[in-house]
């Protein structure tokens, strides 16, 4: 057995094994840390865009190479593009009745047929019509009878073989019974009826010339109208006039009036501009979207616009107004967003602040909303500026 100086000889050879490591590492740790600094990684890198807030800033070599512009005022005529549908002008459709109720035994047209004023549309075979021509003719018989009684009367008074009483009786009798069959004569002339040539059907025909744009009705159906109200078995629209119905945002409203001229444009005839006048502006918001109907009135002489086409209208103002514009060249597109060089500070620094373009204008200019005041100096040619400064 060991004896206690060979325990304590162990220890600390124990100690001396660890502690050397350690120490060995601290001292390689040390090392690396005061290690003399590489010149090359101080040297400067690639010019690089720096974010300041809204805007950033680059630094070129020669900035004369870069023109530079002026921002000018120019008179832009305001507009909103808004989307929408064709749909009938609804003080053109015309519904097709049958006054006479039956079972339509014939249909001579159906939707989207286009047809005429006066043309036959349909035939409904009706009891409304029998019962109708026999209260005719018992008119007819009963005028008849009446008649000759107010004749025969008129002899015996003359001779004086009857009081003036009896004679005016007969006089208002042969009224009633007239007024009688001029009612039941219009009655049949009502469902369509010729009383010198009666049927068992009535002829419906059309009260104006457009397309059917709505059937009720099928052969061998019902038709006419009850006191719950009918809408018509066949509904006709004039298309020579439309309604484009569009949505308009509640904060344009305000640029939108009554008579405001609109230009119309469809998917279906690209390049061709349609005209139309703002008729109804909604009172009533779409809760969810926030949007206004607005109808706008269209001259449809060929019917080239149909229903349902899906149509963008471009409403403008009536009076310019004054907005600033830059050249097309000194925007620079990226990511999805618009920017411009102004001069920085410093010789060869440019700042790139973000603006918000409009629409193109005349003579390669482009409208800007916000972003750049009227006479600011921007570089002429954005994308260059760029470039250069990537490239340095």
């Amino acid at each position: 057995m060991l004896n206690r100086q060979q325990h304590r000889d162990t220890r600390v050879s124990l100690l001396h094994r660890l502690t050397l490591p350690c120490a060995f590492a601290a001292l390689t740790l040390s090392g690396c840390k005061d290690k003399a600094p590489n010149p090359a990684d101080e040297a400067p890198g690639n010019p690089q865009v720096v974010e300041t807030g809204g805007s950033s800033s680059v630094t070129v070599k020669n900035p004369s190479r870069f023109s530079l512009t002026q921002s000018i005022s120019q008179p832009v005529v305001s507009s909103i593009d808004v989307t929408g549908s064709v749909n009938p002008d609804v003080s053109r459709e015309i519904p097709v009745l049958s006054l006479a109720n039956g079972r339509v035994v014939a249909l001579h047209v159906g939707l989207g047929d286009t047809v005429h004023k006066g043309q036959l549309v349909m035939e409904v075979q009706s009891p409304d019509v029998a019962t109708a021509f026999n209260a005719y003719l018992k008119a007819v018989n009963d005028e008849h009878l009446t008649s000759v009684t107010l004749t025969r009367d008129k002899l015996l008074y003359d001779k004086g073989a009857i009081p003036k009483s009896q004679l005016e009786g007969a006089q208002d009798g042969e009224d009633d019974a007239r007024a009688d069959l001029i009612s039941a004569e219009q009655q049949l002339k009502i469902y369509g009826v010729d009383k010198n040539h009666p049927g068992d059907s009535v002829k419906i025909y059309a009260p104006a010339s457009g397309v059917i744009i709505a059937q009720n009705v099928t052969a061998a159906g019902a038709t006419g109208i009850t006191y719950a109200g009918n809408t018509g078995s066949l509904t006709i629209a004039d298309l020579s006039h439309v309604w484009v119905i569009v949505d308009v945002y509640e904060n344009d409203l305000k640029s939108v009036h009554l008579g405001q001229h609109a230009d119309i444009h469809l998917n279906a005839y690209p390049g061709k501009t349609y005209s139309g006048t703002i008729s109804d502006i909604g009172a009533q918001l779409d809760p969810s979207l926030r949007t206004a109907k607005v109808r706008i009135q269209v001259q449809n002489p060929n019917n080239e616009l149909r229903l349902g086409m899906f149509a963008t209208a471009t409403l403008s103002s009536s009076k310019a107004q004054e907005q600033v514009a830059v050249p097309t060249t000194a925007i620079l597109q990226l990511h999805d967003r618009s920017y411009v060089f102004v001069p920085g500070t410093s010789t060869g620094n440019f700042r790139r602040v973000e603006v918000k373009t409009g629409r193109s204008l005349d003579n390669n200019m482009v409208e800007i909303l916000s972003g750049l005041a009227t006479g600011q100096q921007v570089v002429a040619n954005a994308l260059s500026l760029q470039n250069t400064a990537d490239q340095e």
